[in-house]
């Protein structure tokens, strides 16, 4: 990792089964580093080869929100042959703790779902949006962090399975608040739209709902 010697360790974030995320400064600028860990059950060649290009997808992702300000990271290193890959810290707290201490409620979820539907039209879903994964500003911006799984001109099924699982986080960890997917679906479908080519708002809600029928069904 020399390529990033002006980096300075901080805190440990978060050490997973795909990665390890820990905080500190990168020349001065507080900064996130996120290292993919090599999964021992798969060839060491197609392990490279997957952690390759799943770094390289949430490069393009960030890349691609940063050129239209949406609020995420900033790229500010990516190193492929060390799977890592260097962004700026956003400032602000998970949302999962402003929902748990009751200082954030539906007024913040439709925002967040307004903010879904606006990544939405920039032609990318997430694919791993939990309340971990939206930060909240002192002033009550919300950000997005973690685009490991997302994916750039996602099909309606992606858009909808996004929603679903947010609503699982929703059910699992806050479910004290009443209907809170019911707000975030709301925010979503309320928020103005600037993109005609984007797939349509109501399409995504609608498909979200077949989505969690299905999972009720087999369940």
């Amino acid at each position: 990792m020399d390529a990033i010697s002006p980096w300075k360790p901080g805190e440990l974030l978060h050490e997973g089964a795909e990665a390890t995320v820990t905080a500190g400064s990168w020349l001065g600028v507080p900064a996130v580093l996120k290292v993919r860990r090599p999964r021992g059950y798969r060839h060491p060649d197609l392990d490279r080869r997957l952690t390759r290009q799943r770094l390289a997808a949430e490069a393009r992702a960030l890349s691609r929100l940063q050129a239209i300000g949406f609020p995420s990271p900033e790229i500010m290193h990516l190193d492929q042959k060390d799977a890592l890959i260097l962004m700026s810290r956003v400032d602000g707290v998970p949302l999962h703790d402003l929902l748990k201490d009751g200082s954030a409620g539906r007024g913040v979820l439709e925002g967040l779902g307004a903010l879904i539907r606006r990544l939405h039209e920039s032609g990318i879903s997430h694919g791993d949006l939990t309340t971990h994964n939206v930060m909240a500003s002192g002033e009550g911006d919300l950000s997005l962090i973690d685009f490991g799984l997302s994916r750039q001109s996602p099909e309606l099924e992606h858009l909808g399975l996004d929603l679903q699982v947010l609503n699982e986080c929703l059910g699992a960890s806050h479910s004290s608040i009443e209907d809170a997917i019911g707000a975030v679906c709301d925010g979503y479908l309320k928020a103005d739209s600037g993109d005609s080519r984007s797939e349509s708002a109501t399409n995504v809600v609608e498909r979200f709902r077949k989505i969690t029928s299905r999972v009720r069904y087999h369940g």
